[in-house]
C-alpha cells in the first residue's frame, strides 16, 4: 500500500523522544516554509498576494454605496407600506454575503498538504533506519511517479521535490503559494488565496453572489431611468442625464456581469462534471474517462452536501524548531544540501543529478584529449576539424551544468586538466601546443567549446 503522508515526518508531529528539554518551541505558523501570510496568531491563513483582497473590496463595495446613495432611496417613498425599503436591504443584503464569502474563501486552509521533514524511504533500499536529510542524492532514486487505482481507473501521482511527498490524486503544487493543495483548482488572484478542497464552495458562492449583485443593480438602474422617463414624459437619453450615477453603474455592472456571470457559468459545468480548473486546461477529461465522475447529482451532492474536511495543519500548534543544516564538505568544496533540488516539475521527466553530469562530461573529455590542444586558458578546450560539432555540444553540456548550481565542478575539471596535461605534455611542449592552436584558431575560425 502506497504511504502518501507519513504522519511521523511532518513537520510539528509529536517526536518520538518526548520533546527532550533543551529545544526552541515555536508555533507552526512562524516556521512556516510555504509563501503564506498569517494573521491573528496563525487563525486567518492568506496567500502572499493577499492585499489584492482590498482591491476586490472596494470594487464590490464602492458600487453598492453608490447604487444606495443615489439611486435605491429614491425607491423609498415610491412603493406603499415602505416596501421601498427592501430594495435597498436586498442590495446591502448580497453585499455583505459576498464579503463574508471573500474572507472565508481566501482567510482559511485551502487543503495544505503538510511537507516532509526527510523523503520517503526508496522501495528495496536499505539505510539502516537513518533519517536522511532534504534533497540528498539518496532521493534521486525515488521513482518520480507512481500508479493508483481510482474507481478501478489507473492514475498516476507525482512526487513533489519540494514538499518532499507523494501528491494525492488531483493534488498539485502552487508555486505562489509554495505549497502542495489537495484538489487544486487555480489560485485566485482576486482573493490572494489557492482554491481548493476545503474552500472550493465557498468561492462558488462568492462568484455566484457578485454576479447576482451585478444583475440587481444593474436591472434597478433600468427602473430608475424608467420611472424618469414615465414621471418627467422625455427620451431615454434625457433621463440618462438627468441620473449619471445611474449611467456608471449600468456600464460598470455590464462589464463585470460578463466576467463574474461567466465565471459563474464555467464552473458550473466544472462541478457538474467533477473536475477542477487544472485538470480541465491540463488532463481534458472530455477526451478520456474522469475517475472522479459521479454523475451530475452525485457531484453536486459532493461540493455542496458534504462535511468540509478537516485541516491537516495546526497552525497555531507549539512544535520544535527546526534546525539550521550547515553545507556539508564534498571532496574540499561546500556543498549546500538543497544542490540537488530539480528546479521545474515532475511532469517534465527526470534530470540527471549531479554526479552523473560529472561523470559524463569527464568521459568525453578522456576521449577528446587525444584529439584536441589546450589553450593557455585550461577550462577551454580547440576542437579539430572533425570534431568540431562535437566540440559544439559540450559547450552546451557544460553550460548547462552551470546552470544546474555545480559551480565546484568546473574548477575539478580545471585541475584535472592541468594535471593530465603537465604530466603527459611537459611544460616546453605545453609552449608548442599554443603556439599550434593559434594556428589553428586562425585557420578554422570557429569558436573554442567552453567546458
Amino acid at each position: 500500500m502506497l504511504e502518501l503522508q507519513p504522519s511521523d515526518r511532518r513537520p510539528g508531529a509529536p517526536s518520538s523522544s518526548g520533546g527532550g528539554g533543551g529545544d526552541e518551541m515555536i508555533r507552526t505558523y512562524k516556521g512556516w516554509k510555504g509563501n503564506n501570510v498569517f494573521f491573528f496568531g496563525g487563525r486567518l491563513v492568506f496567500g502572499p498576494d493577499a492585499r489584492s483582497i482590498l482591491i476586490t473590496i472596494f470594487l464590490i463595495t464602492a458600487p453598492v454605496i453608490i447604487f444606495c446613495v443615489f439611486v435605491g432611496r429614491k425607491f423609498v417613498d415610491d412603493f406603499p407600506h415602505h416596501r421601498g425599503v427592501s430594495v435597498l436591504a436586498v442590495a446591502i443584503g448580497l453585499n455583505l454575503l459576498d464579503l463574508i464569502f471573500l474572507l472565508v474563501t481566501s482567510g482559511r486552509d485551502p487543503g495544505i498538504i503538510p511537507r516532509n521533514l526527510y523523503p520517503p524511504e526508496p522501495e528495496g533500499i536499505e539505510i539502516g533506519g537513518e533519517p536522511r536529510l532534504a534533497h540528498t542524492p539518496t532521493q534521486s532514486r525515488l521513482p518520480r511517479t507512481k500508479d493508483m487505482i481510482v474507481n478501478g481507473i489507473t492514475v498516476k501521482i507525482k512526487y513533489c521535490d519540494t514538499c518532499m511527498l507523494y501528491r494525492p490524486p488531483r493534488a498539485s503544487h502552487c508555486s505562489i503559494c509554495n505549497n502542495c493543495v489537495e484538489k487544486f483548482d487555480h489560485h485566485c488572484p482576486w482573493l490572494g488565496q489557492c482554491i481548493g478542497l476545503r474552500n472550493y464552495r465557498f468561492y462558488f458562492m462568492f462568484i455566484l453572489c457578485s454576479a447576482l449583485l451585478c444583475v440587481y443593480v444593474h436591472v434597478f438602474c433600468w427602473i430608475y431611468v424608467k420611472r424618469i422617463m414615465d414621471g418627467e414624459k422625455i427620451s431615454i437619453w434625457k433621463s440618462l442625464i438627468k441620473t449619471p450615477a445611474s449611467i456608471a453603474l449600468i456600464i460598470y455592472t455590464f462589464i463585470c456581469v460578463w466576467f463574474v456571470g461567466g465565471l459563474t457559468g464555467f464552473h458550473l459545468y466544472l462541478m457538474s462534471t467533477n473536475q477542477s480548473t487544472y485538470e480541465n486546461f491540463r488532463y481534458r477529461y472530455d477526451r478520456h474517462e474522469n475517475p472522479f465522475n459521479k454523475g451530475i447529482l452525485g457531484n453536486f451532492m459532493e461540493v455542496f452536501c458534504t462535511s468540509v474536511a478537516s485541516s491537516k495543519n495546526s497552525f497555531r500548534a507549539k512544535v520544535s524548531k527546526e534546525p539550521v543544516i550547515p553545507p556539508r564538505i564534498v571532496n574540499g568544496a561546500m556543498s549546500s544540501p538543497s544542490l540537488q533540488k530539480v528546479s521545474q516539475d515532475i511532469e517534465m521527466g527526470r534530470k540527471p543529478v549531479w554526479h552523473e553530469t560529472v561523470d559524463e562530461e569527464l568521459g568525453d573529455m578522456d576521449k577528446d584529449m587525444e584529439t584536441s590542444v589546450t589553450s593557455r586558458d585550461l577550462s577551454r578546450m580547440l576542437p579539430p576539424e572533425e570534431t568540431e560539432g562535437r566540440g559544439i555540444m559540450h559547450s552546451r553540456e557544460s553550460s548547462r551544468g552551470r546552470r544546474g548550481g555545480s559551480w565546484e565542478l568546473s574548477g575539478r575539471v580545471n585541475e584535472d586538466l592541468r594535471t593530465r596535461d603537465v604530466e603527459s605534455s611537459g611544460i616546453d611542449a605545453s609552449r608548442d601546443l599554443l603556439s599550434d592552436a593559434a594556428t589553428v584558431r586562425s585557420r578554422t575560425g570557429t569558436g573554442i567549446g567552453r567546458l
